[in-house]
């Protein structure tokens, strides 16, 4: 008797993140761009005086302005996030995705022009945090120095370059969350070495 593969909705936030953030895509292109311009970004003129800049600071990482900006940052969040999903929970992820959310929606108003959107300040926490899956207790994982050298050495340079500040500063702001959250949360495991 042959058993049937069933598909297993095996991370259910990145799974859901990912097909939301490619359904407001969807919405947006059908809109126009409305669906963009007035709740899946933070412009960085917004008031907090006004109602609709308090969803903005979480949804704008759901919007995004192009095909090549949604799939690449779907790429690397699927391939990094079920595996975070899987060792720390959903919960944890959901967390750290709405502090990353707020802080980087709250740079965007109060330092810079311009508009916010997009996912890739949550990416690059989870690219950072995923250097310390194996992390040994009383140790900084060498893949953390490499990874935050590469990764966040160059966003600092290409900021420090004046090309497209804005994304470099969620990038930045997104990875130094992701460090945080791995030093106060990672598991810190007995691996076994060679």
């Amino acid at each position: 008797m042959k058993s049937r593969l069933k598909i297993d909705y095996n991370a259910p936030y990145c799974l859901s993140f990912a097909i939301l953030a490619m359904v407001v895509y969807v919405a947006n292109t059908l809109s126009g761009g409305w669906a963009l311009g007035h709740w899946f970004s933070i412009p960085g003129s917004a008031s907090l005086g006004d109602w609709t800049t308090y969803p903005r600071l979480f949804l704008h990482v759901l919007g995004h302005g192009s095909a090549q900006h949604l799939f690449s940052n779907i790429i690397v969040f699927l391939l990094v996030g079920p595996m975070l999903e899987e060792m720390y929970g959903p919960t944890m992820l959901i967390v750290l995705s709405l502090i990353t959310a707020l802080i980087t929606g709250l740079i965007m108003i109060f330092f810079f022009s311009g508009a916010l959107a997009g996912a890739s300040g949550i990416v690059f926490a989870l690219i950072i945090l995923s250097s310390f899956a194996n992390a040994k207790s009383g140790t900084i994982p060498l893949t953390f120095v490499l990874i935050s050298l590469i990764f966040l050495g160059g966003e600092v340079i290409r900021a420090l370059s004046g090309v497209d500040q804005i994304a470099q500063f969620a990038h930045i702001a997104g990875g130094v969350l992701g460090g945080f959250a791995g030093f106060l949360i990672a598991k810190r495991v007995e691996t076994p070495r060679w």
